[in-house]
C-alpha cells in the first residue's frame, strides 16, 4: 500500500437519508475489504478495553449527481493493484441476496446503470484528480 493513499466516497445527495447511509456503509465495507490496512488495528483504553478502529485516515463523503458518479466510475476504471474502485449501482437495492447480485452483474453495463455511490482509494494524486472539484455532503 502506498504511504500517500487517500480515499473518498461520493454519493448522490438526492437519495433519502437512509439510502445515503446504506450506500456509504456498503461502500466503506468494500474499501476496507480491498485495503484492510485502512482499519485493521486495535486500540486499548486505560481500563484495558479493546476496540477495533473505524478508520486510520479521513473518509470524506462527497456529493454528486448520478450522471457525475457514473462518469467518475468510468474514469477510475480499470482498477490497478494500488487502487480500489467500489461502486454501488442502484439495481443492487432490489436484490436482497448477494448471490443474485453476483449472478446478475455480468449481464449489466455499468456505463448505462444509475450508480448511487462510488468509493475510491489509491494514490493521493489520482483520488484528487477524480474528486477535487466535488463538494462535501452536508
Amino acid at each position: 500500500m502506498l504511504p500517500d493513499i487517500r480515499l473518498a466516497i461520493v454519493v448522490n445527495p438526492a437519495l433519502p437519508l437512509g439510502l445515503i447511509a446504506n450506500t456509504v456503509g456498503a461502500i466503506s465495507i468494500g474499501l476496507g475489504a480491498r485495503f484492510p490496512t485502512l482499519a485493521a488495528q486495535h486500540l486499548i483504553d486505560r481500563e484495558g478495553r479493546i476496540i477495533d478502529i473505524s478508520s486510520n485516515m479521513p473518509v470524506p463523503v462527497l456529493q454528486a449527481d448520478a450522471e457525475t458518479i457514473t462518469s467518475l466510475l468510468l474514469k477510475a476504471l480499470p482498477g490497478q493493484d494500488d487502487r480500489a474502485v467500489v461502486p454501488f449501482p442502484a439495481f443492487a437495492r432490489s436484490l436482497h441476496d448477494y448471490r443474485e447480485y453476483e449472478a446478475t452483474f455480468p449481464d449489466r453495463d455499468l456505463a448505462g446503470e444509475t450508480v448511487d455511490g462510488l468509493g475510491i482509494a489509491g494514490p493521493s494524486k489520482w483520488v484528487k484528480s477524480l474528486t477535487g472539484s466535488l463538494k462535501l455532503l452536508r
